[in-house]
Formats: C-alpha cells, structure tokens, sequence
C-alpha cells in the first residue's frame, strides 16, 4: 500500500513529462533577424539557427533548447531560462543583462567577445512552470478523497459480512483493481485507478485493524497490536524505497508484486480464526 502510495503520483508525473516532449515544437535553419522576442518560447528545439541584431527583452526560455544555433550582436535583458540550454552555440558581440543564463547552461558554446552583468541568481522555477509538482499534491488528495466511502461502506457491513469476508474481500478486490494499472496508459485512468484502488483497500485496513485487536487477550492486546502496527511501519520503509527506484523503468514489477501480494494475502486473511467470539466472550 505504502509503495503504490509513491509510485502513484510518479507514475502520473512521468506520463506528464512524455506527453510535454511528445509536443515539443522542432525549428530547422531559421534565420531570424532584427526581430524582439518579448514572449514565452515553451517546448521548442531549434536547430543550426542563425539570431541577428535580435532582442530577447522580459522573456523566458521555458524546456527551449537551442543547438549548433549562433547569436550575432544579440541583446539579452531580464530573461530566465527554465529547463532551457544552448548546446554548441556560438554568441558573437552579445550582451547579457540580469539573466539566469549561466555556464550550466551553455554545453561547449563559445562567448567571443560577449559579457554578462547583473545575472539572477536563486533558482526562478514557479508552480507555473512546473505545473506537475503541484498536481502531485492533488492527485494524493484525490487518493486521498477516494478512501471516505470505503470507511462509510467498512463501517456499516463490518458486522453483517464479517471481519474475514470484508478483510478478504476488499485485498482481493483491490488486488485485482492494481493489476488492471497495466492498462493504464493515460494521467486520467491512472487517476481513477487510484481512486479504484484506495476507496477497495480501505475497508481491508479497517477489518484488519479490528481483527488484530480482537484476536488478542485483552491483557496481551496493546503489545499485540503495536508489534503488527511496528512491522507494518518497517514494511512501509521498505516499500518506499523499492517502488520508489522503479518510478519511469517499469510497471511490471510495481504492478505483479502489489496485486499477487494482496490477492495473495487476501486469500489468507479468509483462514484467519474468527475473532467475534472473542468479543462475545
């Protein structure tokens, strides 16, 4: 649970990142001249281009990448470059003023006879230019949502269906709804899969809860319970850092180890002794 806990959103973020490249804008041999760029370049390459007595005034470079391009007596004035660099450039008589532009950002580029001053310093990234760090945060709360009408449905059957049955039931069902992730192949079916997978898994949380605790003597229950709830903590340590080196490699891995291991001990949890006698008694 802990693992697709980080995995999820990553996934979600990595799907992003692929369909932002897959509409990135490619420019071949432009020249462009006597020209003031005053706006946003988003998403673009551009390729053995020629820049001439051009300005860039109050602009950004948004995932722009400018390669084997050269800039003659070109003007640079409060411009930020996010996610941006020149690869094999070549500036001749330019002039840089209050920019982020930086040697970071300029793979084997040649400076001849150019200068910069006042240059920004500080990172100039916004929620605006990173859209998807912000939407991480909403897809978890989304998750999060999710698990309300699991508590509601856990809450009112825990008794008529049994402890087992909604225990076993709900890791199995929810064992099944994290193996069809591997047909999630777009940001919103992985969304409602999430959402899927939240709102089934809660009610196995609840019946286990009420299970560990009614399955000890009263006088051994507080141990019990905080052994289980200990081990579920170093298991949750351990999910973490295992999905969280799969993130954008595979979702074989991340997809058969979580449904195989909760269809798996949802089965299990169907042997379970049942523990409401215990309360009568």
């Amino acid at each position: 649970f802990y693992g697709l806990s980080v995995w999820f959103p990553d996934v979600i973020k990595h799907l992003q990142a692929d369909e932002y490249a897959s509409r990135v804008k490619i420019h071949h041999n432009e020249r462009i001249e006597d020209f003031t760029f005053n706006f946003t370049l988003e998403n673009q390459i551009h390729r053995n281009g020629v820049f001439l007595n051009d300005r860039f005034i109050g602009m950004k470079f948004k995932a722009v990448t400018f390669i084997d391009s050269s800039f003659f007596n070109c003007y640079f004035e409060d411009v930020s470059s996010v996610g941006s660099s020149f690869k094999n450039c070549t500036f001749l008589d330019s002039f840089f003023y209050n920019t982020d532009i930086d040697d970071a950002k300029l793979t084997n580029s040649r400076m001849i006879n150019s200068s910069f001053h006042h240059n920004k310093t500080g990172c100039q990234m916004t929620f605006d230019d990173d859209y998807s760090a912000y939407w991480v945060y909403f897809v978890n709360f989304l998750g999060t949502l999710a698990v309300l009408p699991g508590n509601i449905v856990s809450a009112l059957l825990m008794d008529k269906i049994g402890r087992l049955s909604m225990l076993g039931g709900s890791m199995v069902l929810s064992g099944i709804s994290c193996f069809f992730l591997w047909f999630g192949t777009s940001e919103s079916m992985m969304i409602f899969m999430l959402c899927l997978y939240n709102g089934l898994s809660i009610s196995a949380w609840n019946s286990l809860d009420v299970v560990t605790t009614e399955l000890y003597p009263t006088d051994r229950r507080g141990t019990g319970f905080g052994f289980c709830n200990a081990i579920c903590k170093l298991a949750a340590v351990l999910g973490n850092l295992i999905f969280g080196t799969l993130v954008g490699i595979t979702k074989a891995i991340p997809i058969l180890l979580a449904s195989s291991v909760l269809v798996g001990g949802g089965l299990v949890g169907l042997r379970l002794p049942d523990t409401r006698s215990n309360v009568l008694m």
